[in-house]
């Protein structure tokens, strides 16, 4: 099954660093598609954030829905933490969606 095709929590940044953004999906090259159009509006579109820079796949919804609220509840260092560990120079992980 293909990537984007999973439930999946997503952070985006609008740069190293920067401004982060949480979000849950189950298509995420669509949705990261949706991000950078300014199709979504709110808070990403205003700020800029668009860099897909982390991701985590899972097998239903409700699990994902409550990662993303557990996220979205930690502190900025601690959000920071998987990215590094993950995405340690932050590049644009959505380029290896396609």
């Amino acid at each position: 099954m293909p990537i984007e095709r999973h439930p999946c929590v997503y952070i985006l940044a609008s740069e190293r660093y920067g401004t982060l953004y949480i979000g849950v999906t189950s298509d995420l090259t669509k949705r990261v598609w949706q991000h950078r159009k300014g199709v979504t509006g709110g808070f990403a579109s205003r700020h800029k954030v668009h860099r897909l820079v982390y991701f985590e796949q899972f097998d239903d919804m409700d699990r994902a829905i409550a990662r993303e609220k557990q996220l979205k509840n930690w502190r900025r260092e601690w959000k920071i933490n998987p990215i590094n560990g993950a995405n340690a120079p932050w590049p644009d992980l959505a380029v290896s969606l396609d």
